[in-house]
């Protein structure tokens, strides 16, 4: 379930624990989520390497709650590929994102 919601949503909720939820934009690239933060996206406060989220993914369509998955955020260097594909994943606009966050299942 988790795969076939995370593969239509662009943008997804992150809690870090001991925070509340951020609405972020999301990309769902080789079976992980990325979710590009700081600079013209997203704060989502707390957000560090290794520390323990909760991800939940709503419908793209009816905005419906589908799953909360609890999560480890980890953060990535980003190769010239995922810089390619979180830029032409992000449509509307140019990103200029500071980090880059893989968020595992736990």
């Amino acid at each position: 379930m988790l795969d076939n919601a995370l593969r239509k949503a662009a943008a997804v909720w992150v809690a870090p624990d001991g925070h509340p939820a951020r609405l972020v934009w999301a990309l769902w690239r080789d079976e992980t989520v990325l979710v590009a933060v700081g600079g013209t996206e997203q704060e989502v406060p707390g957000l560090r390497d290794g520390v323990a989220c909760v991800l939940t993914v709503r419908s793209p369509s009816t905005h419906s709650h589908l799953v909360d998955v609890p999560v480890t955020a980890r953060l990535v260097e980003v190769d010239e590929d995922t810089a390619a594909a979180l830029r032409t994943a992000r449509l509307n606009t140019t990103p200029a994102w500071e980090s880059v966050y893989r968020l595992e299942v736990s």
